[in-house]
């Protein structure tokens, strides 16, 4: 709560202000009715009327203070909440940018969407639809008591009581009976954000596996969750609402009966009687505050949750990364997940400059070598070497721009192919943009396009093949030529011929950095400078294509189940 508040502050002046006109504005809409209710009564004992020109001022001043300062409100209450959304969600979103890696992971994609969006939004709710009602309805109420009590003490007492009744019982009544609705709804909407995000970027995927039906089931689950959550809330609110009407009336009857009983007379009973319908009215909100506050707690809370996760570690001061290829060792490197091992004593030297291919099975620990060595996942034991110093001794932001490439979950975003390029170096000329899509194969099928390099496409690559979208991937990572490149499946869903022939292309010509090359395709590591063969997390070969060929080994397994399957 304490990262929302400090997204808030900033614009505390502008809610502050908001309050004040709102509070200004039900103070003036009670004395409208006051003043009326006073002016229609005494005109009705036929005064002169030089003593009814008071209150016909007054009525008229305060229908237009009211008017006005209802609209202040608005303004200066929007403007600050949107304000503050836009600055929260700027820390949302550089929050989980800045989160260790280990929490990173723990965020699903479907998740943090509804964190961006779903929960910041629900920051504004708290501040317009909470925070500034309840501040108007004290203000209204209490002076709504004042006036009362100014006509007859024991009806300004009754009016008080009224107010308890509707201001603090209901507001309680509905927070409790709505609040196992809220969090059933705040859940819910995380739930149907993450499956629907499953079955929309996974569709192609999904209608490939015969899942589709299984997964759009389990969205339309979600939302009928969610929609019988909604309904509960509703008929909570509806019911509350009923009951804060029949608060009202009684409260008015009340007051008007204690007024006539003291023999306030007509006049003084009707200023009492309107007094106590505004001022009853003014509170009224204050229980669907409640409900609303129990049901926007949840997302607020997790929002705070995303400022208040641990960062990465600041290096007070950071050692500066040498130019040029980069020297990289694992010395004894242990990463685990949960339970399992992912890489167990791993050591492995690669020198500056060198091309080094990675294979083994799935699950042998093949992309975590590579997300160890550009620090996304941490090490248990033993210690990444960069440059010659540890990955500690770097800050987090220069060591992912020394150690980039092309990962199993890098993302196409909705845009044009260029812009999408150029993310990985946005100064970079026409030239070499066209220069890294030909080192990827990429340029011709760019060029016959209709639209060309400003051919828009949609998130994920929609519109795009599979391997047409993992050659603009790899072309961005190219583009990049960080002093050490890393390659994750860079050939994936390209054929056979074509995977080994870009593999070779990239072992030959990988750029001016240190490449580590993670694949499933033999062929074509006779160009690699040493093949590294990880089995369970352990390096169980190294050596040359052609030498590990040559003996009974791990490698040679692969390569015959390869040709097999060709």
């Amino acid at each position: 709560m304490r990262g929302v508040w400090g997204a808030v502050r900033p614009h505390a002046v502008r809610l502050v202000g908001a309050g004040l006109a709102g509070a200004a504005a039900e103070l003036c809409g009670l004395g409208l009715v006051a003043a009326a209710a006073w002016l229609i009564a005494r005109a009705s004992q036929r005064p002169e009327l030089a003593a009814l020109s008071l209150a016909i001022v007054a009525v008229r001043g305060f229908a237009v203070a009211k008017g006005s300062l209802r609209y202040v409100e608005r303004l200066a209450g929007h403007d600050a909440a949107l304000r503050a959304l836009a600055e929260l969600r700027g820390r949302v979103f550089d929050a989980l940018a800045a989160a260790r890696p280990s929490v990173r992971g723990r965020v699903r994609d479907g998740d943090a969407l509804t964190r961006m969006v779903s929960d910041v939004d629900a920051v504004q709710d708290l501040l317009l639809r909470c925070v500034l009602p309840s501040v108007a309805a004290v203000v209204c109420g209490a002076a709504g008591v004042v006036v009362c009590a100014g006509v007859h003490v024991p009806a300004g007492l009754v009016l008080a009581g009224g107010l308890l009744v509707a201001g603090v019982v209901l507001p309680l009544v509905a927070a409790g009976a709505g609040g196992r609705a809220a969090a059933r709804v705040a859940a819910g909407r995380e739930a149907l954000a993450v499956r629907s995000l499953d079955v929309l970027e996974g569709s192609a995927d999904l209608v490939m596996f015969g899942a589709s039906a299984r997964f759009a089931a389990r969205a339309g689950e979600a939302a009928g969750r969610l929609e019988r959550a909604e309904r509960s809330g509703a008929l909570v609110a509806a019911l509350v609402a009923a009951a804060g009407f029949a608060v009202q009336g009684g409260t008015v009857a009340a007051v008007t009966c204690a007024g006539l009983r003291a023999g306030v007379g007509e006049v003084g009973a009707a200023v009492l009687a309107l007094t106590a319908l505004v001022a009853v009215e003014s509170v009224l909100p204050l229980a669907v505050a409640a409900q609303r506050l129990r049901e926007v707690l949840p997302s607020v809370r997790r929002v705070g949750a995303v400022l208040a996760a641990p960062a990465e570690v600041v290096v007070a001061r950071p050692a500066v990364l040498p130019r040029g290829p980069l020297e990289v060792e694992l010395l004894g490197l242990r990463v685990a997940y949960g339970e399992g091992v992912a890489l167990d004593g791993v050591d492995l030297r690669v020198e500056r400059g060198r091309r080094v291919a990675v294979v083994g099975a799935s699950g042998a620990g093949k992309s975590t070598l590579l997300a160890a060595v550009s620090g996304e996942v941490p090490a248990v034991a033993g210690a990444v070497v960069l440059g010659g110093r540890v990955l500690a001794r770097y800050a987090p932001g220069d060591v992912r721009a020394a150690v980039r490439g092309l990962a199993q979950d890098a993302h196409v975003f909705a845009g044009t192919v260029r812009a999408n390029l150029l993310l990985a170096r946005p100064d970079a000329s026409g030239e070499q943009v066209r220069a890294a899509a030909v080192r990827a194969r990429f340029a011709e099928v760019v060029e016959g396009l209709p639209d060309g390099w400003d051919t828009v496409v949609g998130a994920g690559g929609r519109g795009l093949s599979g391997g047409q979208r993992q050659r603009l991937l790899l072309a961005r990572a190219l583009l990049a030529d960080p002093p050490v490149l890393v390659l994750d499946e860079p050939a994936e869903a390209l054929d056979p011929v074509a995977a080994d022939a870009l593999t070779r292309d990239l072992l030959e010509a990988p750029g001016g950095g240190t490449l580590l090359l993670v694949t499933h395709r033999l062929a074509a590591l006779g160009s690699a400078d040493e093949v590294v063969v990880l089995d369970r997390g352990r390096i169980v070969q190294r050596g040359r294509h052609a030498e590990l060929l040559a003996v009974p080994g791990a490698y040679r397994d692969l390569w015959d189940a390869e040709v097999l399957a060709a």
